[in-house]
């Protein structure tokens, strides 16, 4: 990315250059979701199916108790994030 103007003195000073891009480290990708590990899941929920509790979680979801089911999984599960492991991507963000 080239500066603005090429000039001496002011905010926007110096040499035109162009900005060297670099790749995002490979630490920043732990935690993204693999094509094969989505797969595996995918597989595994075909194959198992929903847990006891996460079926009375979409229960309560289909008869609009968003509030209800959250604090249910927060309670089974633990924690505010995790709940949105396995049914909780229903329950939407936060």
């Amino acid at each position: 990315m080239a500066l603005r103007y090429p000039m001496a003195v002011g905010l926007n000073k110096g040499h035109k250059v162009t900005k060297n891009v670099s790749k995002p480290r490979h630490s920043r990708r732990r935690g993204r979701l693999t094509k094969h590990t989505k797969f595996v899941r995918d597989m595994i929920r075909e194959v198992c199916g929903f847990a006891p509790y996460e079926r009375r979680a979409m229960e309560l979801l289909k008869v609009s108790k968003d509030k209800r089911a959250l604090k249910f999984i927060k309670k089974r599960v633990g924690g505010r994030c995790r709940p949105r492991g396995g049914v909780g991507w229903e329950l939407g963000p936060g």
